[in-house]
């Protein structure tokens, strides 16, 4: 008998469920058509819902899903974080991942003065989309090298000079390259004048907004010069899972080749697990590994991604 009531107020509900948002009927209506209460009928919407007959999925590109954000925040520390929904491609996936990043840093308070920003594809996607007057007079900082070595047109300078212009501020450009062929070279140029000042404000900005680069051919130091595809394939068989900064990080975000790391040029990872506020922003399938690194080896405060980067960092070990 218990079973009987249970299945028939299951379908109740179904029934109530599809005349209510299948059918556009007032919650009145629908008590008059199946002869219950008012009540009832609102009783019966709510279990739908917990009983999961009924699912609601805002699916706006700009939506967010909220409920996994708080398991992020909550899961690995953070301040904040921001979860878009998938597009069907990754291309698309990376614009809704880069306007909720635009997004993000135009309503973030208090409004950095200095804002220390990498580069790359992401970063660059972020940079287009954040409107003209996303804030007033912030000083944009690159904090790591990005010239190219090969003379490809370089994103490094571009996306930051955008940034700060959008926010009618000034921008700081680090003239070097992401990673020096000798150590001698690169000390040299960290001792001049202009390279240092930009390092110093680099080091004390307000804010920092990042992303991270994977660990394969496919990766900008190869596309700009810095690094061959051998060059790459032997850092991954050191176990580096992608970049931070242009450093080489294994899982754990150790780095991975000292002798590398030493002539990279830009502040070091410390400095990021030090900052007060540190936006990561990361998208697509190929970035999984290294997303897992960054949030949990604490380089970032907040973190801004896809729904699918989302669910792999919440699953379990």
């Amino acid at each position: 008998m218990a079973r009987g009531t249970i299945d028939d107020d299951e379908l109740l509900a179904v029934r109530v469920a599809e005349l209510y948002y299948d059918e556009d009927k007032t919650q009145d209506e629908i008590g008059g058509l199946l002869g219950i209460s008012r009540w009832k009928v609102g009783r019966l919407l709510q279990q739908a819902r917990a009983d999961g007959i009924v699912r609601i999925e805002i699916v706006h590109p700009r939506a967010r899903k909220l409920g996994i954000e708080r398991e992020l925040r909550a899961r690995f520390g953070l301040t904040d974080a921001v979860v878009v929904p998938n597009g069907g491609t990754d291309a698309e996936t990376l614009g809704r991942v880069a306007q909720g990043a635009a997004d993000h840093l135009t309503a973030l308070r208090p409004v950095p003065k200095t804002l220390g920003v990498s580069w790359g594809r992401t970063l660059t996607a972020v940079a287009d989309r954040l409107p003209d007057g996303w804030a007033r007079g912030v000083t944009v900082v690159q904090m790591n090298g990005g010239v190219s070595v090969n003379r490809r047109p370089g994103g490094a300078a571009s996306l930051a000079a955008t940034i700060a212009q959008r926010a009618s501020g000034h921008v700081a450009l680090l003239p070097s390259p992401a990673i020096l062929e000798r150590l001698e070279t690169k000390q040299a140029i960290e001792r001049d004048r202009t390279v240092a000042g930009v390092l110093e404000q680099a080091a004390h900005a307000d804010a920092y907004l990042f992303t991270a680069g994977v660990c394969d051919a496919g990766s900008a130091h190869v596309e700009n010069g810095y690094l061959s595809v051998a060059d790459i394939d032997e850092l991954a068989r050191r176990g580096a899972v992608g970049d931070v900064l242009g450093r080489y990080i294994d899982a754990d975000g150790n780095i991975v080749d000292p002798e590398l790391d030493a002539r990279t040029v830009g502040l070091d990872l410390d400095r990021l697990r030090a900052a007060r506020t540190s936006v990561f922003v990361t998208a697509g399938e190929s970035k999984h590994d290294i997303a897992r690194t960054v949030v949990t080896a604490n380089l970032c405060t907040m973190v801004v991604t896809d729904e699918a980067t989302a669910r792999t960092l919440l699953e379990e070990e």
